[in-house]
């Protein structure tokens, strides 16, 4: 049992893995998920259009990505992104794994975004849609100023559980062969691991990990219930959960 504890808990391996953990790990894994996340985050919500597009010649396209990148395991997507795509960026980021790392992860997050998106405009109600265009506005005018706003407030849960995903998929980039001074919170426990043999930095990195993914999971919760329950109203009832809050 005592064995068996050192090999998980070692507080000596711990305590000389938690600086660099959080000096340098944690700081390059929410670099990585932030920016992810951000350009995921635009390109899927592109896809969700063009995937909504009356035209065929947009919508296939889009499908077309969704369907491959979220078909492919993700350690696929960032080898043949960060490998395949480095000789053709290396004009722009020289030999520097890291924004090829970021590239592979956006194209990853924006399929399963876009299918995010796309859910929660199809959930508002036609009728929006139909009021919209009865006052005069044009198409294009109803889904950005109406069908959009009130889909990606709906999908709001789902987009933190992206981020949450995001944050775990960073740990992958580490087969890039990132620089010391990039490597995130995997990495690092890994890279201690393996030279003493001994699991307790990869514990310790597990444990950095919890404590960013269990708060956002919680967050996501309450913003799932909050969107459930509608805004509280002094003296009365919550607002139903299809009505947009009101100021």
């Amino acid at each position: 049992m005592s064995e068996l504890l050192d090999t998980f808990l070692n507080w000596d391996y711990i305590a000389q893995v938690l600086p660099d953990l959080l000096r340098t790990g944690l700081a390059n894994t929410l670099v990585l998920a932030g920016f992810s996340a951000v350009f995921g985050t635009v390109l899927g919500l592109g896809l969700a259009v063009l995937g909504l597009s009356r035209h065929r010649w947009l919508r296939w396209p889009a499908r077309v990505y969704t369907d491959v990148f979220r078909g492919l395991p993700a350690i696929v997507t960032i080898l043949l992104v960060g490998q395949g795509l480095a000789i053709v960026a290396r004009p722009l980021v020289g030999t520097d794994p890291y924004p090829l790392g970021i590239l592979a992860l956006s194209l990853i997050a924006a399929a399963y975004i876009g299918e995010i998106f796309r859910a929660g405009i199809q959930s508002v109600d036609k009728g929006q849609s139909e009021a919209a265009r009865a006052l005069g506005m044009t198409h294009t005018a109803t889904m950005a100023r109406v069908v959009v706003p009130q889909g990606v407030r709906r999908v709001l849960p789902a987009l933190v559980n992206q981020f949450i995903s995001l944050i775990k998929d960073s740990s992958l980039v580490y087969f890039l062969g990132l620089l010391a001074s990039q490597r995130e919170l995997f990495r690092i426990g890994q890279d201690l691991a393996s030279n003493t043999g001994n699991l307790s930095p990869l514990v310790a990195a597990g444990l950095v990990y919890l404590v960013i993914t269990v708060p956002l999971t919680h967050l996501v919760n309450s913003i799932d219930r909050r969107l459930r329950e509608g805004k509280p109203v002094p003296g009365g009832d919550s607002l139903d959960e299809l009505e947009p809050a009101r100021a």
